[in-house]
């Protein structure tokens, strides 16, 4: 308890799946935390909630973070509710599964809005939030940067762009004493995941995994934590897999 006392930290996408666990494991550890959601206001209250009944501290703010006026509406009611901000963790974003030939224009430009603009664009506004202490930037990517499975072509290409985000602003950044580091999961069982378990697509994803599970997001959001706290203060421009040993 306490590796994140008195820290605020934002939490993008954080109404299920691993946000959700990255925001309640945060406050677990003592940060005042907001969560953000696009669509599920109830979910992210719900999560709030969570938060509360066990003496947390937070709030929920709905925010499209592809949408700038959304993204600046996000950090300023952060700065307004806890009047600082510690960490960003750029979590929302979307997977979805394809051939070549089933690839649109469409489809590239709502995944890469949502998993490579999104982030650029929230750590931007959050650079004029950042304390003269520095900040911190978490990004959420994932081992399909690096696997590159059959059918991914859009999803591992916005993981690997987002890898790149990583360690570009980690340099750009570091003089304003702002650390930005990758976690990249492998398969975690969320709500999201649901149907792509059912169909077996995970079954496969499990056998490859030296550790023999699906992860749980509890899994992410210790690694999110380790991030976000003093005690991996000489980290930037790392990428941590998290992933059971899936590569």
């Amino acid at each position: 308890m306490g590796k994140l006392l008195n820290k605020v930290v934002v939490v993008t996408g954080a109404s299920k799946g691993i946000g959700a666990g990255i925001a309640k494991h945060a406050a677990a550890e003592g940060a005042k935390v907001v969560v953000n959601y696009a669509s599920s206001r109830e979910d992210a209250e719900r999560v709030v909630s969570e938060i509360k009944a066990k003496g947390g501290s937070a709030v929920a703010v709905q925010a499209d973070m592809t949408k700038a006026e959304d993204v600046k509406r996000l950090f300023a009611e952060t700065k307004r509710t806890f009047d600082r901000l510690d960490v960003l963790v750029n979590n929302a974003g979307l997977y979805a599964y394809s051939l070549l030939e089933q690839v649109t224009v469409a489809e590239f430009t709502r995944l890469f809005h949502t998993n490579v603009l999104g982030p650029i664009l929230a750590t931007q506004e959050a650079l004029k939030y950042f304390g003269a202490e520095g900040g911190n930037v978490i990004n959420i990517s994932s081992v399909a940067s690096e696997s590159a499975p059959p059918a991914s072509i859009l999803y591992s290409a916005t993981k690997g762009a987002l890898d790149t985000v990583t360690r570009v602003l980690s340099k750009e950044l570091a003089t304003r004493k702002i650390r930005v580091n990758t976690i990249a999961p492998g398969g975690v069982e969320t709500e999201g995941t649901a149907d792509f378990i059912s169909a077996g697509f995970f079954k496969q994803m499990v056998g490859q995994t030296p550790l023999g599970r699906l992860g749980k997001p509890q899994d992410i959001a210790r690694v999110a934590v380790f991030l976000a706290s003093d005690e991996s203060g000489w980290l930037t421009g790392e990428r941590l897999r998290a992933s059971g040993g899936l590569r």
